[in-house]
C-alpha cells in the first residue's frame, strides 16, 4: 500500500509517523510547501494551484490514497482535485465542528484555524451543519501557522488567546489546523482542565482503512 501525506509545511510528517503505526508495512511519502508557508493567508486561486503542484510527486506515485493534511488545502482545494484526478483517493482534515457540537456541555466552542479556512465553504457547510445552537468562537489565529513554521512561537500570545476564549465560555477548543497540534500540549496547559482540546490526526487511520475498505 502506497499512501502519500501533504501538508503545506512541517506537520505532514506527524502524520506520517501517525499513519506508519497503524500501517507498519505501508509505503508513506510526504511533500509539503515550506517555500510557500502559509496557506491560510493566500487566495482560493493560489491554495488551489500551489496545493495541485505540490502534490504532483505524489500523483505519479500512485498512491493508494493521498491525505490533506492541511486543513487550508482540504477547505479551499479538495474539491477541485477530487474533480480533477477523479481516479485518485483523496483524505482531508477538517475542523472537528460535529465532535466538538456532541461533547459541549455550555453550547460554546471554539475554533482555532487559518483565515482561509474559516472563509471557506466546506467551513460553512460544516457549522451549517452541525453547529446549530452552537455559539462558536473564531479568535484570530492568523499568525500562528508561520510563528511555528519558523520556531518562533508567541507563547504570550497564545497564552491570551486561549484564555480568553476560555474566559467566554468555550468548553471544547477545536485545533483546525495541523500546524498547531504542535503546541497542542502548551494549549492544554494553558486550558488547565477548563475546556477539551481537540484535532482530528488520531482518526485518520481509520478513515484510510475505510476508503480502502480494510479490515
Amino acid at each position: 500500500m502506497k499512501l502519500g501525506v501533504f501538508d503545506s509545511g512541517i506537520d505532514g510528517e506527524a502524520i506520517a509517523a501517525a499513519l506508519r503505526l497503524v500501517f507498519p508495512t505501508a509505503i508513506i511519502t510526504t511533500v509539503n510547501d515550506h517555500e510557500n508557508v502559509p496557506y491560510g493567508s493566500k487566495t482560493p486561486s493560489e491554495i488551489i494551484n500551489l496545493t495541485d503542484i505540490a502534490i504532483q510527486p505524489l500523483i505519479n506515485a500512485n498512491c493508494d490514497v493521498i491525505i490533506l493534511a492541511c486543513n487550508t488545502a482540504t477547505a479551499v482545494a479538495i474539491e477541485t482535485l477530487r474533480a480533477k484526478y477523479p481516479n485518485q483517493k483523496f483524505i482531508g482534515i477538517e475542523p472537528m465542528i460535529k465532535t466538538a457540537a456532541e461533547l459541549t456541555k455550555s453550547h460554546t466552542i471554539a475554533v482555532c484555524a487559518t483565515p482561509a479556512t474559516l472563509a471557506s465553504d466546506r467551513y460553512s457547510k460544516l457549522v451549517k451543519n452541525f453547529g446549530d445552537g452552537i455559539s462558536i468562537i473564531e479568535p484570530d489565529c492568523s499568525d500562528w501557522a508561520q510563528m511555528i513554521e519558523n520556531n518562533q512561537i508567541n507563547h504570550q500570545l497564545i497564552d491570551k488567546t486561549i484564555n480568553d476564549v476560555c474566559d467566554r465560555g468555550a468548553d471544547v477548543i477545536v485545533l483546525g489546523c495541523t500546524h498547531y497540534n504542535w503546541i497542542k500540549d502548551s494549549i492544554i496547559k494553558i486550558v488547565d482542565g477548563r475546556a477539551q482540546v481537540i484535532e482530528p490526526s488520531s482518526a485518520i487511520g481509520n478513515r484510510v482503512k475505510q476508503l480502502l475498505q480494510l479490515s
